[in-house]
């Protein structure tokens, strides 16, 4: 009996509008697959707050736990971010009698519920916070203002747990140390900015989002993520990941409205970074072939600069925006002053386009350190507009509803507008381009 040998099926594109106007997608990096349905794009994407209410003028913001005129209500800071006119500073370790001499623009302290633990750290690596984090910690609890603040957020945490916290009014300065390890050395770090509200905001839902900021303002804020990041990685030798992200509106997981960014550092790459690594060992340009040259193809770049192009993404299980270094360096901090600020113009860009009442999460994706392919830095800025349900759990195919050249149609006026009018910084907006194909340069 003869057989015919297996044809392989031809490879599925990206996107694929279908005769009735659905479009298809599949994530050239995950393999995520995602539909956009006509018509449900035009639900309202702006999230209403809950109440507004009138802001009084001549009161100080105390609106949340990360407002300045509430520092004591996280934890110790591990450095802040401070400005003399155009000339910026990083304090670290601000003493506890210190914290009211500066004003901070931002501030680098740890999360008080942490994602990954102290403990874990501990318990599975041994762990122990370094010398530099010790002594900040013997200095602060030596200050009775510092003991206090940390015997407060000891207390809360334990309160949290279901825990009795009035057991922490008799702990020795020892067990309060032990108690509050995480607070000086752990790795789940808070970027917070300084306002709450936008400067003369009357009221309560004119919140300041990443695109409220100036460009100067937002290349500090990711400059200042950037050193974070960095010292993360110093201080744990056990760390192989850190995550960065930032959670805006709580659609978007965020616990407060107040503009900020977490670092978390994991004890291994991410199965996804694993198989974008391993797909790299194969085609070394993939980034370009699968990214930036399929957007190009559709007619889907936003903006670009000499260190960084901006395009629309395709797969994503939300309206995203994509912002793709061109540096050859692969780890953020080896990126020069000039190209952190390439990426950082745009990032703002899309997040000033996108608006302060749209839900998103921010996500950096970059090379784990030590490892020997060359990955570029991106970041991805994801709209979250809609829930997930049952028909994306029973079939892996997930609803979008806007596909990407409706997003690239509401984005592309917005970024002229923004930048005719100066918000945002100069940079060449789509067919001003010209062709970015291959434009990346990582690894070279």
């Amino acid at each position: 009996m003869t057989t015919t040998p297996d044809v392989p099926s031809p490879p599925v594109p990206p996107l694929r509008r279908m005769a009735d106007g659905t479009v298809k997608q599949i994530n050239p990096f995950t393999g995520t697959e995602v539909w956009t349905v006509p018509g449900r794009a035009n639900r309202p994407i702006d999230h209403a707050p809950d109440h507004v209410a009138a802001v009084d003028p001549d009161a100080a913001e105390a609106h949340c736990a990360f407002c300045v005129t509430r520092l004591r209500e996280t934890t110790p800071e591990k450095a802040r971010l401070v400005r003399d006119g155009s000339t910026w500073t990083v304090l670290d370790e601000v003493a506890p009698d210190h914290l009211d001499r500066t004003t901070p623009e931002f501030r680098l302290f740890g999360n008080l519920f942490e994602i990954v633990s102290m403990d874990y750290w501990k318990a599975v690596h041994g762990y122990r916070m370094s010398d530099r984090a010790a002594t900040h910690q013997r200095a602060y609890l030596a200050s009775p203002a510092g003991a206090d603040q940390v015997r407060a957020l000891v207390r809360a945490r334990i309160a949290a747990a279901q825990g009795d916290p009035a057991a922490v009014d008799s702990m020795t300065t020892d067990e309060l140390a032990a108690h509050s390890e995480s607070f000086f050395g752990g790795c789940h770090d808070v970027v917070a900015a300084r306002r709450h509200l936008t400067d003369g905001a009357t009221r309560t839902d004119r919140h300041a989002s990443s695109g409220s900021l100036t460009p100067d303002e937002h290349e500090q804020f990711v400059a200042f993520t950037v050193r974070a990041m960095r010292c993360l990685y110093r201080d744990n030798p056990h760390a192989r990941y850190v995550s960065v992200f930032q959670n805006w509106l709580k659609p978007a997981g965020a616990s407060f409205a107040h503009l900020h960014k977490q670092l978390v550092a994991i004890d291994q790459a991410p199965a996804k970074t694993d198989r974008e690594l391993a797909a790299l060992s194969i085609v070394p340009d993939l980034y370009n072939t699968l990214g930036v040259d399929v957007a190009a193809a559709e007619g889907l770049v936003l903006a670009a600069n000499e260190h960084a192009v901006a395009v629309v993404g395709v797969g994503h299980r939300y309206p995203a925006l994509v912002i793709y270094s061109r540096s050859v360096a692969s780890l953020p901090w080896e990126h020069s002053p000039e190209e952190v600020r390439g990426i950082s113009d745009l990032l703002h860009a899309c997040h000033a386009a996108t608006g302060p009442l749209v839900p998103c999460n921010e996500e950096w994706h970059a090379r784990p350190p030590g490892v020997g392919v060359a990955m570029p830095w991106r970041i991805v800025l994801k709209w979250r507009i809609s829930n997930p349900a049952g028909f994306e759990g029973a079939t892996g195919i997930f609803v979008n509803t806007i596909d990407p050249w409706s997003l690239r149609d509401r984005v592309a006026p917005r970024l002229a507008e923004l930048r005719d009018a100066g918000r945002i910084a100069d940079m060449m907006l789509g067919a001003e381009c010209g062709d970015v194909r291959g434009s990346l340069r990582y690894g070279r």
